[in-house]
């Protein structure tokens, strides 16, 4: 079974905040339940919060924003990945790989082509697996966080190919026709 995600109900409430990351990390993302207090007191639609539910059991925590006003003022609307909480027993298993498709999904279903995100700098931070999944850091800070953006590409557009390498047609090298 694949994983999915789930809206955050009373049903599953006391699941989603007994989410525990790793101890070593606490410093670098909030505890999931303070993520629901901020998604309550912002406007409906801005924030996304989802749990991250695999053969039954809760894996994770995601919480996107979508279309929020970045700077304040009206200049700049962004989307992104505000909160993701791994287990601390579930890390390594593609959980927070899954997590961004699902927010990048979501936020190209939008019609969004970037996807931001930040992260706290530094050798425990995270920011290691978002350069990864292909985040770029645009020079921006939020707060003391790193900002990086993931240009979206619409679903049914093949990848670009990396300079200096040729275009390929059909299946994979070595594969039958």
């Amino acid at each position: 079974m694949a994983p999915r995600l789930e809206a955050v109900t009373p049903h599953n409430f006391e699941t989603a905040v007994g989410i525990r990351v790793r101890p070593g990390q606490e410093h670098a993302v909030a505890p999931v339940v303070r993520s629901l207090a901020e998604a309550y007191v912002h406007p409906a639609g801005v924030a996304w919060p989802r749990l991250i539910v695999d053969e039954g059991r809760a894996v994770g925590f995601l919480m996107a924003f979508l279309d929020i006003d970045w700077h304040g003022d009206g200049s700049l609307r962004r989307s992104g990945l505000w909160r993701l909480n791994i287990a601390a027993g579930e890390q390594g298993r593609g959980y927070g790989r899954f997590a961004v498709d699902a927010v990048a999904a979501e936020i190209r279903r939008r019609g969004g082509t970037e996807l931001y995100v930040s992260w706290h700098p530094g050798p425990d931070g995270p920011g290691a697996f978002y350069h990864r999944l292909g985040f770029r850091e645009n020079g921006e800070l939020s707060g003391d966080q790193t900002v990086g953006v993931l240009p979206l590409r619409p679903r049914d557009r093949p990848a670009p190919t990396p300079p200096g390498q040729p275009r390929r047609s059909g299946p994979p090298a070595g594969t039958a026709r």
